[in-house]
């Protein structure tokens, strides 16, 4: 992929690989940071270059439906959908739903809009009917235009579980109703052991000649993929015939967004990309930092991975492109 040099890269030759092939450029993400940079890998891929696989222990269900946050958010941010403002959820989406809901006295502090209820209310009749999980979101980007393929982590449960000083906290409660407040003692992936990685997951896990790291929550989008059994031990194995890249979603000390930080430092990591770079350090080979971490880079090359600086944030789309290629551009070597 052609572009411009990477400033600091000083990858050895053993780290060096070729151009991807067709097919073998394999996402693994979580949340709004996940569908920024998976959006900016669809903007200069095809279709068939690129794979997204995407966490589902945030799942829950509301109201009856089975809703599956960071499927929702990755396919609306590939379908030009979501609200630029949070991230999440439709743009221009109203409320009328939960406001009756409301009225007749039912919880509503998880935000479904009007329009995204239809998503949930048709995954839910799918499942009834004995669809995958895979089928119904395949079917559902067909619907909304998604031609990049976005494949669930599994298609059995597995179910994120923060224990707290307040209690175990399954993650829509910690996250959204007490707004990721309880201080964190531990997490479980409950039913991670008896999931299998979804097919598409691992027919893209198998051929993939880049393997990318979005900047998501360690924790809570990235720690559930590798919880399911055969996972972590197919990404080591990777590294003899792929290049694996994370970026840092730890920028200047603290997240770029959300809680990765406060966790990470009630789990007793360090909050800075170092930390990352020592969660990651048995499965990827390069780790992106941004340009104001780069006095960290010695530490980061002393754990085994190759720090490479660049400007990682992503206010925009011009950002999210830029960062694509960049990383597509290193793995051209």
């Amino acid at each position: 992929m052609p572009g411009p040099p990477v400033p600091g890269r000083k990858l050895s030759p053993e780290r060096r690989r070729a151009s991807v092939a067709p097919g073998k450029v394999l996402a693994l993400a979580g949340g709004v940071g996940g569908a920024k940079l998976a959006l900016g890998l669809s903007r200069v891929l095809s279709p068939n270059e690129l794979s997204v696989v995407v966490n589902t222990g945030d799942d829950e269900t509301f109201h009856g439906l089975h809703v599956s946050p960071d499927l929702d958010t990755m396919t609306y941010t590939l379908a030009g959908l979501v609200n630029p403002e949070t991230g999440w959820g439709l743009s221009g989406d109203t409320f009328h739903a939960l406001e009756m809901l409301r009225g007749f006295g039912v919880e509503t502090w998880f935000n479904l809009g009007d329009r995204d209820l239809a998503t949930h209310i048709r995954r839910t009749q799918l499942l009834a009917q004995g669809w995958s999980l895979s089928q119904i979101t395949r079917e559902l980007c067909a619907r909304l235009g998604v031609e990049t393929p976005v494949i669930p982590m599994s298609d059995q449960p597995v179910r994120t579980v923060l224990h707290t000083l307040d209690g175990d906290l399954p993650m829509q409660d910690y996250f959204v109703q007490r707004r990721a407040g309880p201080a964190v003692t531990d997490i479980t992936y409950v039913g991670s052991d008896a999931a299998l990685p979804s097919p598409g997951f691992q027919a893209a896990l198998d051929e993939a000649g880049l393997v990318v790291f979005c900047p998501s929550n360690p924790c809570l989008s990235v720690f559930p993929i590798l919880a399911i059994p055969g996972v972590r031990e197919s990404l080591e194995a990777a590294g003899q015939r792929a290049l694996r890249v994370a970026v840092s979603p730890i920028v200047g000390g603290d997240a770029v967004r959300g809680p990765a930080g406060k966790i990470m430092a009630e789990l007793g990591h360090e909050v800075s990309c170092v930390g990352v770079a020592r969660a990651y350090r048995d499965i990827v080979d390069v780790l992106f930092i941004d340009e104001q971490d780069e006095p960290l880079s010695p530490r980061i090359r002393q754990l085994g991975l190759e720090p490479v600086v660049a400007p990682i944030i992503m206010d925009d789309e011009t950002d999210k492109i830029r960062l694509a290629r960049t990383i597509l551009d290193l793995n051209g070597g």
